[in-house]
């Protein structure tokens, strides 16, 4: 007993960074980033990071286009703050599902275009059907703020062609607001610095995408379907028996100090890293058989959970299509794979633009 005491003493005295990743150093040199777009009263701010110099623009704050400056290649139809997001919507005929992006604008772009979601100019082609993408923009790649701005004007055409668009928050949107910082591409560290502002302030309440991101929902049922990042553990049921409400908790939450969220017994359910919906594992390392996956779906009355966050080499089934994991390892850039749910039926969409039936997911087992 002593000297297992003496051991947790001297483990005690151990810097935090022998147990925990380091915010990484900010690069030498930023090629190009952006638009940052801030609102100032009735004006709004871009700025870019050109060959490491910082390139600004005012605007009247209405609805207007932004030429494009470096980063993000196309012109942007900026518009006034949105409305926050709906938590259920009724069921439609084709959903085209997608997570995990980690800042892979270009594999993203190529993958979009290939399963003809988006065309050669990269504009909606999807018609009338929906996109959605399960969370995990922010952190590790290099172009986060081109995929962002993707998906921010995707939003746009689609509700113009009668489709939709929806961004489901991730674990990674919710660990940069509160300025965790750790799996940030070092490009965007370099980025701040030029700017002024620290990384988490780069998406503010007073900026274009901060504010489009704390409208954003965490949990999405459409039909008989729930999308999420993380998945439903047994014990957080309840916070998806009321979705509008667990998705105001944490839009509301967002930005507010991690320590801070952690020690609300109002908030803490929502940022545990083992049970919460942006955390949640369980189906898929034997955590949750699938009686107990069969049990959550009863509950809540669903046919489906869709989720990413767990890292697979492809779009997966688990739990005879109980559960179906989309974090098909974009993130590490060489590859990436779509969802459809076309009236009920299943596939998936690969980068050379075939489809293919989902792979068979295998449960590991917990030890």
């Amino acid at each position: 007993m002593r000297s297992l005491r003496h051991s947790l003493f001297l483990l005690a005295l151990l810097p935090l960074a022998a147990f925990t990743k380091e915010v990484p150093a900010p690069a030498e040199h930023v090629d190009a980033d952006g638009p940052y777009v801030f609102r100032n009263g009735d004006t709004l701010l871009a700025r870019w990071i050109c060959d490491d110099k910082v390139y600004a623009r005012k605007l009247l704050d209405t609805p207007t286009t932004l030429p494009p400056e470096c980063g993000y290649p196309h012109a942007l139809a900026l518009q006034p703050p949105a409305a926050v997001s709906v938590s259920t919507l009724p069921a439609v005929p084709r959903i085209v599902a997608v997570s995990d992006i980690h800042g892979q604008y270009q594999l993203l772009r190529n993958l979009l275009r290939a399963n003809k979601v988006i065309d050669a100019q990269d504009q909606w082609t999807l018609g009338s059907d929906t996109l959605v993408i399960a969370g995990d923009v922010f952190d590790r790649g290099p172009q986060v703020t081109e995929a962002f701005w993707l998906l921010y004007s995707l939003q746009q055409q689609a509700a113009e062609a009668g489709g939709a668009v929806h961004f489901v928050l991730g674990n990674h949107e919710t660990m940069v607001l509160y300025d965790d910082l750790r799996y940030v591409n070092p490009k965007y560290l370099r980025s701040a610095q030029l700017l002024g502002r620290s990384y988490p302030q780069l998406y503010g309440a007073d900026s274009v995408i901060g504010q489009w991101l704390r409208t954003r929902p965490v949990l999405l049922r459409i039909g008989d379907t729930l999308f999420l990042h993380g998945g439903i553990s047994p014990e957080a049921v309840q916070l998806a028996l009321d979705p509008a409400s667990t998705n105001a908790a944490y839009q509301a939450s967002l930005g507010i100090p991690k320590a801070e969220v952690k020690a609300d017994p109002n908030t803490a359910p929502l940022y545990d890293g083992k049970t919460s919906p942006i955390w949640y594992r369980g189906y898929f390392d034997g955590r949750l058989d699938t009686a107990g996956v069969q049990s959550v779906l009863d509950q809540l009355g669903l046919q489906r959970i869709v989720v990413g966050h767990t890292s697979m080499k492809h779009v997966s089934s688990f739990h005879g299509d109980r559960v179906i994991a989309i974090d098909s390892s974009i993130k590490n850039g060489e590859n990436g794979e779509l969802l459809f749910i076309e009236d009920g039926k299943l596939s998936r969409g690969l980068l050379d633009g075939s489809r293919v039936p989902l792979a068979e997911g295998v449960v590991e087992a917990d030890d």
